[in-house]
């Protein structure tokens, strides 16, 4: 029997929502990882910034790449537009908590590395549960 209902992944602003909060869920997942290595292994905080930074650019790829691999379209525009997105949740929470938005770096990062991943999402393997659209 055939079902009846459309695939999350068909509807574009319901699959970017999910891809978006992948990301987040990876980056924060990543940074507490990371600090958690830094508290406890190295003992400085002299490579805070790299770790962050990856963890930023981690979560923007996985995000991106979960969206490309079940949307199989659109994967340079839909990973940067995942990777702005995270971008626009980031900079409003630091709006939110610290009174200031977050940098054009980030921007930059979150873009760079969502598109990367996106592109990789749609040319990866299809997967095995998928519906057609």
């Amino acid at each position: 029997m055939r079902r009846h209902r459309k695939s999350l992944w068909a509807s574009g602003i319901l699959s970017m929502t999910a891809a978006v909060c992948c990301g987040l869920v990876f980056t924060a997942a990543a940074a507490v990882l990371s600090a958690a290595l830094i508290y406890y292994v190295m003992g400085e905080m002299g490579l805070s910034k790299a770790f962050a930074g990856f963890s930023l650019g981690a979560g923007a790829c996985i995000g991106a790449y979960v969206y490309g691999k079940y949307r199989r379209r659109w994967g340079l525009f839909g990973g940067s537009l995942c990777g702005a997105l995270m971008y626009a949740v980031i900079a409003a929470a630091g709006v939110i908590l610290l009174g200031e938005p977050a940098g054009i770096k980030k921007l930059l990062l979150l873009t760079i590395c969502g598109a990367a991943g996106g592109v990789a999402g749609v040319n990866s393997k299809r997967p095995k549960g998928l519906m057609d659209q």
